[in-house]
């Protein structure tokens, strides 16, 4: 492998992981501080993604459909977080799990009844459609080193806001202990309101710029929702540092699995080998550092509570 093609799977995987860590955000908080397992987080992303799609088509700008449908997706988070999520907060976690599922099922066939079975193609700021060179000889898409970009500029975002912001010491609070924290004063319930919110603002982000890149369909959450909790696990529920961290290491185990182990099976064992076994064995990289961070960590890397 060349320094140039290594130098490209290193930014697809920073940038594969950012858009994971903006999913993988709003879970941790959700999981660490509401003690809700959410298995409609995914459905948030496929509705923003739909929204974003939708709006820039309207308004013919990707900017102005980004923006609303990021806007409108908190709206929506905000009244399933009053209208049903709340109802769950007591519930065991068989319960949540249940009733979250339903929301994804339910979350599914609304958009089928809406937009239809047919994927829909968003396309890409003309601006950006194109490569940039950053290197003599090198050349990276220029749409892509924005998805980097604005993945930095979230998690820097949130940084803040967590460690700088009132909010984000009641978040804080929350994530170690709830029960002190709700004695100490906090207002719980805005609290877990603003939360979902800004989890589904962030599953927003997450669809809407990877629209471009990937098809806008039903059923598009459920793989990444997956890959999501592998990076809450991963990283400790509860910890925003936990999920960047956790994010970046799977996204670039995820690229070398997909890049550099069909190489070697085909360098070692020949093209069949490299066609059969080394998707297969790529797929199954990210689980296996899973199981390494739980042997060693078995609260995952950095946990918001213990």
């Amino acid at each position: 492998m060349n320094g140039i093609l290594l130098l490209e799977q290193l930014l697809n995987s920073l940038q594969f992981g950012l858009m994971l860590f903006l999913l993988a955000a709003g879970l941790t908080l959700v999981f660490g501080i509401m003690d809700l397992i959410n298995l409609a987080h995914g459905s948030l992303y496929m509705i923003g993604a739909y929204l974003v799609a939708t709006l820039a088509a309207a308004s013919g700008s990707f900017w102005i459909g980004l923006a609303g449908g990021v806007a409108a997706s908190a709206v929506l988070g905000a009244l399933l977080e009053c209208t049903v999520i709340r109802r769950l907060y007591q519930r065991d976690h068989l319960s949540q799990v249940l009733g979250t599922f339903a929301l994804l099922l339910m979350a599914n066939e609304g958009v089928r009844m809406i937009w239809g079975s047919q994927p829909l193609m968003m396309p890409m700021p003309a601006g950006l459609s194109g490569p940039v060179e950053l290197l003599p000889g090198f050349s990276y898409p220029a749409y892509r080193l924005l998805i980097i970009g604005a993945g930095l500029a979230v998690a820097l975002l949130l940084y803040v806001l967590v460690t700088r912001t009132r909010l984000g010491m009641q978040v804080r609070a929350g994530a170690s202990n709830r029960e002190m924290a709700q004695a100490m004063g906090a207002d719980v319930r805005r609290l877990f309101t603003l939360l979902f919110a800004f989890g589904a603002a962030l599953c927003a982000v997450a669809g809407g710029m990877l629209g471009p890149l990937l098809a806008v369909q039903v059923g598009m959450g459920e793989s990444i929702l997956i890959l999501a909790f592998v990076v809450i696990v991963i990283g400790g529920i509860g910890s925003i540092r936990g999920a960047l961290v956790g994010a970046l290491l799977v996204g670039l185990v995820d690229t070398a699995g997909r890049t550099v182990v069909p190489m070697l099976f085909e360098m070692s064992m020949g093209p069949a080998a490299a066609d059969n076994a080394g998707p297969a064995v790529a797929s199954i990289l990210i689980y296996v550092l899973m199981a390494a961070v739980l042997f060693w960590k078995p609260r995952g890397l950095f946990p918001a509570r213990g």
